[in-house]
């Protein structure tokens, strides 16, 4: 039976090791400056707009385009990460940001800023891909849920300095404000890279590679005792075929085609085993319902959604945001000691709700407003501004940071990389959907019409977590197959109780 210990619960919860919690908050690092993208666009738009007199269509094309990229982006690198490693892969993140920051920050003409957010767009998608991968490989079961969620503290952090850039430089001249706004971002990303090359790779990583030797290395310092590390350490090698025993420091792989990930399509996308399949499905789920629920709508066009509620002044539209911004980063922190103790499924299934009731109560608002003409009404306004809020607290209890320690850790050994890049594929995908055709979508049917779409989509989403996502709070990352191995043919989405599970499964 699994102890308190190994769920994370109770006296004998064993203590965070602060060298694995420091790998971890600085390969998020990487997340804050994605989010610091994301957050400063929403107000630089404002200024884009009126300089270069571009068209909603050609804003919608600005907001949306970093995520088609970023897209192609994390696809490509779950392959590069498994050829040199999880560390080298958050400094190539690194430096393609710098680069994109750069070019937007220098952009003569819309041309130049598009090609910027492009480049930016794939170093995105190389972060987002590997820093919860990163983040899961050096944690213990205990606390893998808390360092996963970091790169989501970071993104939300980033945000929120880009809502406060917005506010900083707003009063700068036009055609200066908004390029110190994108191109400051250069700055931290190339300090980031330098800094990363004394970062550990992940021991799992290298266990893959067959250097056991330096992956032990790496363990015993992630770890709080020998005990610890040794059994983390046999997990591994078992979980590749290495005898688990096997105390040489390199050793060749029974299958030496999986240390740089040859023939993981096949076996997710063409002949995925019947748990791999259930692995993919709720991997791809909980990334398409992280968006297409309509947090980006929030978060990229809050300004033109205050401005409908009644907010008109460009100060205090973006004053307001930084409330967002405020709003996601505590919730977020909350979120991080939580999500260790409660579990991935109650949290998402929670928040969820709450997410259904706040666009409810936003669109239902928004539709009012809408309706009133020149008459304004003050509580719908009001509630408008309060509906906001809430759905971006409960998104950021929840589904925001458990999409990506779910994903990040449900996927066997051999195939996490490349199963999280088609995770978060899919997650940019539905990123630049909502980016890209918000504006269109609230002309066609009413800004309050496409909050009640978001509800509509929420409720498909809290059955589809009901039924699809077992729990794997406490588990090792080495035993989670097993459970959807468990859950295919079981009605109760519960987490098997009896831990003395076979772990031979994983391998085969």
């Amino acid at each position: 039976m699994a102890t308190s210990m190994e769920n994370g619960i109770g006296e004998n919860r064993p203590k965070l090791n602060a060298y694995a919690c420091a790998c971890a908050i600085v390969a998020s690092m990487i997340s804050i400056i994605f989010g610091y993208d994301t957050g400063v666009m929403s107000g630089a738009m404002i200024f884009i707009k009126e300089e270069f007199e571009v068209k909603e269509s050609q804003l919608e094309i600005i907001a949306g385009i970093l995520n088609l990229c970023a897209l192609v982006g994390s696809l490509c690198a779950g392959r590069i990460s498994d050829i040199i490693g999880r560390r080298y892969t958050i400094i190539v993140a690194a430096l393609i940001f710098m680069l994109g920051s750069l070019v937007m920050g220098y952009s003569p003409n819309y041309a130049v800023l598009l090609a910027g957010r492009c480049t930016a767009g794939v170093g995105v998608g190389f972060a987002l891909m590997i820093a919860p991968v990163y983040s899961a490989e050096i944690s213990s079961p205990t606390y893998r849920g808390f360092l996963s969620s970091l790169p989501e503290v970071g993104i939300s952090v980033g945000i929120l300095l880009g809502y406060i850039s917005n506010v900083a430089f707003s009063g700068l001249p036009l055609h200066l404000g908004w390029r110190i706004m994108l191109g400051i971002a250069a700055i931290p990303s190339l300090s980031l890279a330098i800094g990363l090359l004394k970062m550990p790779e992940s021991p799992r990583w290298l266990v893959m590679q067959g250097r056991l030797g330096d992956a032990k290395k790496i363990m015993y310092k992630v770890s709080n005792d020998a005990e610890e590390a040794e059994s983390r350490l046999k997990d591994m090698k078992k979980a590749v075929g290495i005898d688990e025993n096997c105390n040489d420091d390199i050793v060749k792989l029974p299958n030496t085609n999986a240390r740089h990930g040859e023939g993981v399509w096949k076996e997710l996308l063409i002949r995925p085993t019947p748990a791999v399949r259930w692995i993919l499905l709720a991997a791809v789920g909980i990334h398409f319902f992280e968006h297409a629920t309509g947090i980006e709508a929030v978060i990229l066009y809050g300004p033109r959604i205050f401005k409908k509620a009644g907010v008109r002044e460009k100060k205090k539209l973006l004053r307001a945001t930084v409330g967002v911004g405020l709003t996601k980063l505590t919730c977020i922190i909350i979120s991080t000691f939580l999500v260790d103790r409660v579990g991935r499924r109650k949290l998402l299934l929670t928040s969820v709700f709450g997410m259904i009731l706040a666009l409810t109560g936003l669109a239902t608002c928004l539709t009012i407003v809408d309706h009133s003409g020149d008459q304004k009404i003050i509580w719908a306004l009001v509630l408008s501004l309060v509906a906001t809020y809430a759905f971006v607290m409960f998104f950021n209890l929840g589904l925001g940071p458990v999409t990506w320690v779910y994903s990040s850790e449900i996927f066997p050994l051999k195939l996490r990389a490349q199963g999280a890049g088609i995770g978060v594929a899919v997650n940019r995908l539905m990123n630049a959907t909502v980016s890209m055709t918000f504006l269109s979508l609230s002309k066609a049917i009413t800004i309050g019409g496409a909050f009640y779409l978001f509800a509509g989509i929420s409720v498909v989403a809290w059955v589809f977590f009901f039924f699809f996502c077992p729990e794997t709070k406490g588990r090792s990352l080495e035993e989670i197959e097993v459970i959807f191995s468990r859950r295919r043919g079981s009605r109760s989405p519960a987490m098997p109780n009896n831990k003395e599970v076979d772990l031979q499964s994983v391998t085969n």
